[in-house]
């Protein structure tokens, strides 16, 4: 879906698709910023098809600059940080919240060193392996690669929900491979790669319709308050 900026329209279609399926499914504010990933997953998606038309002349580069900019602070700074949180919000359980919490911690630090780094210093970009190889110019970014993977897999591995651990697993997998395949196409091919694995969310959040964890922490209402 990252090859070409029409693989990238359909992807995106696809995925939105998707992401608009997952958040019928939502029960309860707190599922929101999980059930919302597959959508933005597909919005991204539309975002590198203007970085592709840009690189390939079909409209003005400064549209693809603006593109690519946007892209990589979603990749980068955004996700790191939303991923965790949102994996947070939806455990039920104090313990796994517990455990998840340094997930978040280093999402955030990570994220917010990313995010500073592509909108204060030059972004290059370029078509490499029928992909887009994207190159931040700051110091440390290999570092915060390892926290990235670290913070995003990490969270999801600790989950007390089986399909979340399968969306860990998968993109570990993804992004084991795409490293060691695609190096330097490392952003542009895991986002697609993890877009297309979002399907695994909407699986989660069809099964969790049949139990709401959130329903037994609401107060029920006494008989006399039923009255009033």
């Amino acid at each position: 879906m990252c090859f070409s900026a029409t693989a990238n329209f359909v992807g995106g279609t696809v995925v939105t698709g998707i992401g608009i399926a997952t958040l019928a499914q939502v029960r309860h504010p707190r599922e929101v910023p999980l059930a919302a990933l597959p959508a933005l997953f597909g919005l991204h998606q539309f975002t590198e098809a203007f970085v592709w038309l840009g690189l390939e002349g079909h409209i003005p580069r400064s549209v693809g600059d603006a593109a690519a900019y946007l892209y990589l602070l979603y990749a980068q700074g955004v996700l790191p940080v939303l991923f965790p949180l949102a994996l947070l919000l939806i455990e039920p359980s104090t313990r796994r919240r517990w455990i998840i919490t340094p997930f978040v911690i280093l999402g955030a630090a990570c994220g917010n060193y990313l995010f500073w780094i592509d909108a204060g210093h030059p972004v290059s970009y370029r078509i490499m392996n029928n992909s887009i190889a994207y190159h931040n110019s700051g110091s440390l970014v290999s570092v915060f690669a390892v926290v990235y993977v670290i913070a995003v897999c990490g969270g999801a591995l600790a989950s007390g929900y089986r399909w979340i651990v399968v969306f860990g697993i998968a993109n570990l997998i993804g992004l084991t491979t795409v490293e060691i395949l695609l190096a330097t196409s490392f952003t542009s091919v895991w986002c697609a790669y993890a877009a297309v694995v979002s399907v695994v969310l909407l699986i989660f959040f069809r099964r969790q319709q049949r139990h709401n964890p959130f329903a037994a922490r609401e107060p029920r209402p006494t008989p006399r308050a039923l009255h009033e």
